[in-house]
């Protein structure tokens, strides 16, 4: 999804106090922004309250039109930190869900600022914890959980190599949501960012372990299935599509129809990886071309 036209500015948490009693620097680390540089940032929360919103007297300053002057902050009470809205005009969600005012944070919780992601570590190991998450940034895209671009190249490169050196069958399916644009232009990039996370995970909940399924980018996502034949992706392409269309996409009151255009490629010859990625890329915009909403192997 694109959304160049909102940009994030983040400063330091600069005001500290003493920490906590019991040890530990529980801290936020920005796992999705529209500025790859502040990916994996790190904001030690060592006093109290923290700000968050567009206004200058925030400690986080986050630019863009669905951020409020003061949307909300963190707040230390006794051993715990709880997040507070500031009857922000879009809200502040914790792990894909509203605030309801205020509610108290978990170690490992998602806070979504505008179109940030912020994520909450805490405890005597926050350390190590900050550092398996930036890891973990390698591979996951922080909006829909999913692996990411990234991933699904190495994974598609090693499958590719065990399909041929054990003579197995070996598909991949990408497909995008139909006219996302219009679904960002009418009701909000905050509702765009709802349906990508929504997709990704009943998307997540059809498929096997040994399937890789990645954000490709933007709207565009992407499957590996080892051992499976065109006739098996195709019949999955086809479940997944229904899935999608009969599913009920709901952002603060407003119902979104949502569906999906599919491709789908079987590895085959001398193909390489990047080659079967681009044989199902084809057939993707073969179903668009042919009225979207179906599947083209």
């Amino acid at each position: 999804m694109s959304e160049q036209d909102e940009k994030t500015r983040v400063t330091e948490v600069v005001t500290a106090t003493k920490p906590r009693e019991g040890g530990g620097t529980d801290c936020l680390v920005v796992i999705y922004t529209t500025e790859r540089a502040l990916l994996g940032k790190r904001f030690v929360l060592e006093s109290t309250p923290v700000r968050i919103g567009r206004g200058p007297d925030n400690h986080i300053i986050l630019e863009g039109d669905s951020v409020s002057r003061r949307h909300s902050h963190l707040e230390r009470r006794g051993a715990s930190w709880h997040v507070v809205d500031e009857r922000s005009t879009n809200g502040t969600y914790v792990n894909e869900e509203q605030v309801p005012g205020e509610q108290p944070l978990q170690n490992g919780d998602r806070i979504k600022v505008g179109p940030t992601i912020l994520k909450f570590l805490s405890g005597a190991d926050a350390e190590a914890k900050y550092h398996e998450e930036i890891y973990r940034m390698t591979i996951i895209d922080g909006l829909t959980q999913i692996h990411n671009k990234r991933y699904l190249q190495e994974a598609l490169e090693r499958d590719v190599m065990r399909a041929r050196r054990h003579d197995r069958e070996l598909c991949c399916l990408m497909f995008d949501i139909d006219h996302f644009k219009n679904v960002n232009d009418r009701y909000g990039h905050l509702a765009g960012d709802h349906v990508l996370r929504e997709l990704a995970r009943i998307v997540s909940e059809r498929i096997r372990k040994d399937e890789v399924f990645a954000r490709y980018g933007g709207e565009e996502f992407a499957l590996i299935l080892p051992e499976t034949g065109l006739d098996g992706a195709r019949l999955l392409a086809e479940s997944l599509r229904q899935r999608v269309a009969g599913h009920t996409f709901v952002f603060q009151g407003e119902t979104i129809p949502v569906t999906i255009s599919m491709g789908g490629a079987q590895l085959s010859g001398e193909m390489s990886g990047p080659d079967l990625l681009k044989a199902a890329d084809e057939k993707l915009y073969d179903a668009k071309r042919g009225g979207r909403n179906r599947v083209c192997t």
